[in-house]
């Protein structure tokens, strides 16, 4: 019942609560990004970092860094925070946490299966594979010829086995259907989260539905832009987008029929939330997108950390986190690339 959570919440997560929060004052402020934005090479990133909760973590690595290493030692941390959250957490907190997982699931699965199909070592995809996102028969994937033999054969037995109902066809895995699956494997997680938030209730339900449907309207406009000049119909591209959100439905009607940008910027700009992102771009202009994107979210994000005994501020710091290595990764390409006049256009402040 909403209003009544604080009766009952803290005798089984108050503790991860406040391990939640405690980690999330942990995270990189502006003075820290503006120091880092000002180091000459990647070993100069690593001492600054050492002051920082990733200093055990790259204390270890020698000369010279690279950036791959400073990504994934970053990851590491975020992973091995994540296990512990895990292991302390009761239902339904558990379940909560392996929702988030689930992404990161997907993204392996189209990773495995894209590379297989170009013929690339099954070892050195795992390796590219994110930690959070591993399960045990994920190194058979490269087997699979088609969606359904993908299906039968490794993902019957994992999570994300009622997802692919939607998408087991018999058609070959060639780059479009791949795609067209990933988007679906989404759209089914995503709404499938959404119910399992709304089913909690309370604090959680209302800012989890807020989160989770700006991830959906989000997806929804990454779609249409991608898929404008492909073979992809109009009926198509409306049944990849999730069936929620505040476009939901005339929004996804009017996207649907789009065909270039400024008609997606002309629908997006009848909603007053997304009116002030496309309002920061030039008519035609799609490449900063993706960061006004990021920069609402992390706004909503740390929004979400403002109220307490609901489970979506374990949601947001595991955001926050990655778009933190996101930015490390942003920054750590441009110095070693001697690019440092370009290392703001991509960083997204977090506080």
């Amino acid at each position: 019942m909403y209003g009544f959570e604080a009766l009952t919440f803290n005798i089984h997560s108050g503790y991860l609560e406040a391990i939640v929060r405690g980690h999330r004052s942990g995270l990189l402020t502006a003075a820290d990004y503006n120091n880092l934005c000002q180091c000459e090479t990647l070993d100069d990133i690593k001492m600054h970092l050492s002051a920082t909760e990733y200093g055990p973590y790259l204390q270890n690595e020698p000369s010279p860094l690279h950036t791959t290493t400073i990504v994934e030692k970053c990851t590491v941390k975020l992973v091995d925070e994540f296990n512990h959250m895990l292991c302390q957490a009761t239902e339904p907190l558990s379940t909560f946490l392996e929702y988030i997982r689930y992404g990161h699931m997907i993204d392996n699965v189209v990773l495995i299966v894209t590379g297989t199909l170009h013929e690339r070592d099954v070892q050195e995809l795992l390796e590219k594979c994110h930690p959070l996102g591993m399960f045990d028969s994920i190194a058979s994937l490269a087997v699979a010829q088609n969606m359904r033999e993908l299906y039968r054969l490794v993902l019957v037995d994992t999570p994300l086995a009622p997802y692919f109902s939607e998408c087991i066809t018999s058609e070959d895995l060639d780059d479009m259907n791949i795609e067209i699956m990933r988007n679906t494997l989404y759209k089914a997680y995503l709404e499938d989260f959404y119910r399992f938030c709304q089913k909690l209730g309370g604090a959680t339900a209302e800012i989890m539905s807020d989160l989770l449907s700006f991830e959906a309207d989000r997806r929804a406009v990454n779609i249409t832009i991608n898929s404008i000049g492909t073979e992809l119909t109009r009926d198509d591209r409306r049944k990849l987008y999730s069936n929620f959100g505040l476009l939901y439905p005339y929004g996804h009607e009017e996207l649907a029929i789009c065909e270039d940008i400024d008609q997606v910027r002309g629908v997006m700009e009848k909603y007053p939330p997304y009116q002030a992102i496309f309002s920061k771009l030039a008519y035609g202009e799609s490449q900063m997108l993706d960061k006004a994107f990021y920069e609402e979210e992390v706004k909503r994000l740390c929004l979400a950390f403002e109220q307490q005994f609901h489970y979506g501020v374990f949601f947001s710091y595991i955001r926050l986190r990655e778009q933190e290595i996101r930015n490390l990764m942003w920054i750590s390409e441009c110095v070693s690339q001697n690019q440092k006049n370009r290392v703001h256009d991509s960083v997204v402040f977090i506080f």
